[in-house]
């Protein structure tokens, strides 16, 4: 895992990539929103897409909603950075356009797009 910070807005963002998936159930989210807020007291993460196990992206697992929702209840801003193209899931498609509505949870294709939603407000 190789984390940088970078300093947009005024605050400061954690951009974490790895080749290993760092998620893959709710104990390794809670496993590195702990790593990250303590190592680097930022509350705003970008996260590569091959570091999420895909069961995240089936929503029938019901693990994207319980994932999502921790870094939610922990006040954490998330992007994830990578190519959702691949996915023909009409159910998941909607739920990559409403989080990327929202404040909290955003899907994005680059680092320089999840900079900026993680640094609005």
């Amino acid at each position: 895992m190789n984390t940088r910070i970078i300093q947009k807005n005024g605050k400061p963002i954690a951009i974490v990539q790895s080749n290993d998936i760092l998620i893959k159930d709710v104990q390794s989210t809670l496993d590195l929103i702990a790593t990250i807020s303590y190592e680097t007291k930022c509350y705003r993460i970008a996260l590569n897409k091959e570091a999420i196990t895909e069961d995240f992206f089936k929503l029938s697992t019901h693990l994207a909603g319980e994932i999502l929702q921790k870094f939610v209840n922990y006040n954490m801003k998330f992007a994830i950075i990578g190519d959702f193209t691949c996915y023909s899931s009409k159910s998941l498609k909607d739920f990559i356009y409403e989080s990327n509505k929202g404040n909290h949870i955003f899907f994005v294709s680059n680092e320089n797009k999840a900079l900026e939603k993680l640094s609005s407000n």
